[in-house]
This record gives C-alpha cells, sequence and structure tokens, in this order.
C-alpha cells in the first residue's frame, strides 16, 4: 500500500466495521452511539463495528451513519478514511456549548464557517485557510429547519482540542472577542477535512450546554435531560435533509477541484 486511496480502503472496515461498498454516497457522522442505535432502531438495520474504534450502519436508501467517537484527531481520520469512498456528502450531527446569551440549550446552529482553534487542521493547510462547509449542502438543512418551524442560528463556531475549560477565565475572554456563537470539537477539522479530501461536508449542532455561565454547564443530569428531548429530532433532521438531497439528485459542487 503506497498511496492515501489504497491505506484508507483497507483501514476503513478496520476502524468503522464496514466495507467501503457497504457504506452509501450520503453519510451523517456523529460522536454519540446513541444516535446510530436510534438511526438503526428506525430502519431495522444492524450496527457494525460494535466494540470497536468506531461504528456504522447503512439504511437501505443508501444514508449511512457513522459514530467516529470525539475530538479533532477523529474526526481528521473518518474524513480521511471515507476519502476512499468520495460520498457525495456528508453531514455532521454533533452538539455545542452556546456562548451567546441568544443560543439556548435546544436551539440548533448551523455554522456558516469555525474558527480552526484545534490544531489538527494545520497539518492538512496553512492557519488562514478558513473551515467552511459545503453551502449548497446546507441549504437543505435550513429549509427542513424552516419547514419543521424550528429555531436555529447561524454564525462563527470556534472549534478546540480543550476538553475542561470552563474554570478558564482568560479563555473565556478570548472567545468573547473572537465573537464565537459555539464551541465545539469537531466541526473545523470536519470542514478543512473535507476540502483536503474533496467531500462535500456541513454541520448541524445541537446546543446543549452553555459553558459560559456557571449554572449553564453541562451535568450529567442536563446532557441526559438534551438527550431525552432534542436527540430524536437532531436525528430526523439529519436524515430528512440528506434523503432529501439525495432523492433531487442535486450536485452539491458549484465547481472543479
Amino acid at each position: 500500500m503506497k498511496s492515501k486511496i489504497e491505506i484508507a480502503q483497507s483501514w476503513l472496515k478496520r476502524y468503522t466495521g464496514s466495507e467501503p461498498d457497504e457504506l452509501g454516497n450520503w453519510i451523517l457522522l456523529t460522536n454519540f452511539q446513541n444516535y446510530v442505535d436510534r438511526f438503526a432502531e428506525k430502519f431495522n438495520i444492524n450496527i457494525n463495528g460494535l466494540g470497536g474504534p468506531m461504528t456504522s450502519t447503512t439504511n437501505n436508501d443508501g444514508l449511512s451513519i457513522i459514530n467516529f467517537g470525539y475530538g479533532s484527531a477523529n474526526a481528521a481520520t473518518i474524513m480521511d478514511l471515507l476519502s476512499s469512498v468520495k460520498p457525495r456528502g456528508v453531514l455532521f450531527l454533533g452538539k455545542c456549548g452556546g456562548l451567546k446569551k441568544t443560543t439556548e440549550i435546544g436551539h440548533f446552529v448551523l455554522p456558516i464557517a469555525a474558527i480552526r482553534g484545534e490544531g489538527t487542521s494545520d497539518d492538512y493547510f496553512p492557519p488562514e485557510v478558513p473551515a467552511m462547509p459545503s453551502f449548497k449542502l446546507h441549504k437543505y438543512v435550513s429549509q427542513i429547519l424552516l419547514n419543521k418551524k424550528l429555531d436555529y442560528r447561524t454564525g462563527v463556531v470556534y472549534t478546540t482540542n480543550r476538553r475542561i475549560w470552563e474554570w478558564d477565565e482568560e479563555f473565556k475572554k478570548y472567545l468573547r472577542r473572537v465573537r464565537a456563537l459555539g464551541i465545539d470539537m469537531e466541526t473545523a477539522t470536519i470542514f478543512i477535512t473535507g476540502l483536503a479530501n474533496e467531500i462535500a461536508r456541513g454541520a448541524l449542532l445541537l446546543v446543549s450546554d452553555r459553558p459560559m455561565i456557571p449554572e449553564g454547564m453541562k451535568t450529567a443530569e442536563s446532557d441526559k435531560k438534551v438527550t431525552q428531548e432534542f436527540v430524536n429530532l437532531h436525528l430526523e433532521v439529519g436524515i430528512q435533509a440528506m434523503t432529501s438531497i439525495d432523492q433531487e439528485g442535486e450536485k452539491i459542487k458549484h465547481f472543479r477541484y
């Protein structure tokens, strides 16, 4: 194996449990196993990769979902692996912390860009290259949200490798200065590695906590409540958006690489 594609094809099943030809043209990415469980239950299908580093499954319409774990390194890994199957589009269903007073728990964030604070994306492009989604893909997601009359925000999110930062007042001051709408650990990496691998990509983030205020920090109890109240809806929007793109035969790219 000498080429990137050969390596990625060889490693794909070892990581995800699915052969390259088992994955569909449209893929949902998530950090949480319960998203994959609910997807499999909805379509009455088996889950691949249980007990391994990632899990995946694909419905009869050719829509796949992959739980890649969390963090920017894992996000880059799955996007590099997917370069071997060249999906037509990838949508990340992640959670984020709301950094503005207007971002309430349960709101959705459709980011127009992400600040590259994680460092992983620096291995793919220079720091001045912006991390951005494929806007045509986001058009479909926004239309589903509007049809369902759901609150959502657009803006820039900050992606970090730091998992525990809520105590750091200097970092909080920095987040206020950069005017970020939300904070997560994967979005910028997915946008940049999607660009590097020529994969159309997007992200629909669910606001799960408000970490800038002490009473807004995530706890086991608050996370359980968010899961009970909003995860099914989050997954449903992702499924509908990607299915509608596929059914309409829309091309996501506006140009040749």
